[in-house]
């Protein structure tokens, strides 16, 4: 089992790795020059500007830039903001609970919402409940963020004006953003426990079960669930570092703080060094979020579990 763990540990950093190059690679390719959001373009002079880009370091070459970067990485230095000339790490954190809360209370949405309804719409097969539970899967995978939670502010804010729909002091702020990404992660959910169960469901061991005199119930609930929920694993685990990309929509739509707000407003000034740093974050939240839910596994399935101990 260690030795398992080591290996899915290495191969993360060289995912790591490579996601940070390609970063910086793309990052430095763009058109756009950072000084230009510092100083205006308008009163600057060539000295001013090489002066200054001297200062940031970023007239130097692409692999000398390269390797100072992960220099700094490796010492816990995600570099300062070319905009405000802070470092980006307490940013990050300072920013991050806020998206965490988000990401948290989205994933619990998505994972009740997406697990029941995807459970009875397999067990009530071609009933009232399969067809409404299908009809949220279907709304939840094909409407696209902004426009949920725009249709949420007009109804729930605007019209009714039960909830704020700006601003992120509060736990009632919480929720129209919370359910606009959770919606959309229940709706992926929905659909792959639905068809897991129907495959479980037809199983030969669900057949013995209902001979040796089962209940439904039992059978479905303590049986077939739980092997259905194997391959959802996987998608619950991937939806979740999903919501944080996602968290860059929708903290824009409802005017809250976080770091998906953080990047975006970190591109629209040009700041490099945040949006490399925002990135680097994620990215490591990312893979270990799915590092998780790959050793998951062998709590949930058997057969992994051994395989493992043979391993």
């Amino acid at each position: 089992m260690a030795r398992i763990i080591a290996e899915r540990l290495v191969t993360s950093l060289f995912v790591i790795f490579g996601s940070t190059i390609l970063v910086f690679t793309i990052l430095y390719v763009l058109p756009g020059d950072p000084v230009d959001s510092i100083i205006d373009p308008s009163v600057a002079t060539p000295e001013m500007v090489e002066n200054l880009r001297k200062e940031l370091g970023i007239d130097q070459p692409y692999h000398v830039r390269l390797i100072h970067y992960f220099s700094d990485l490796f010492r816990g230095d995600f570099g300062q903001s070319l905009v405000n000339s802070t470092p980006v790490l307490p940013q990050i954190i300072e920013q991050f609970p806020k998206t965490l809360a988000l990401t948290i209370v989205s994933s619990c949405i998505s994972i009740i919402v997406g697990i029941t309804l995807g459970v009875l719409s397999a067990v009530h097969r071609n009933k009232t409940i399969d067809v409404l539970a299908r009809m949220i899967g279907l709304f939840g995978i094909s409407m696209p963020t902004f426009w949920t939670g725009i249709l949420l502010i007009l109804i729930f804010s605007v019209a009714l004006g039960w909830l704020p729909s700006l601003g992120s002091d509060g736990w009632q702020t919480l929720i129209l953003p919370s359910f606009t990404l959770g919606i959309i992660g229940a709706g992926f959910i929905i659909r792959m426990v639905r068809n897991s169960m129907l495959e479980v469901i037809s199983e030969n061991f669900i057949t013995t079960l209902r001979a040796k005199g089962l209940t439904e119930r039992a059978i479905m609930y303590r049986h077939a669930l739980k092997n259905a929920l194997i391959p959802a694993l996987t998608m619950m685990g991937m939806m979740i570092g999903d919501m944080l990309a996602g968290t860059v929509i929708i903290e824009t739509v409802f005017s809250r703080q976080g770091i998906g707000r953080l990047i975006a407003d970190a591109i629209m000034a040009s700041d490099l060094p945040v949006v490399q740093g925002v990135i680097f974050f994620t990215a490591i939240l990312y893979i270990l979020i799915n590092l998780i839910v790959d050793l998951s596994y062998s709590a949930i399935d058997p057969r992994v579990r051994r395989s493992i101990l043979h391993d």
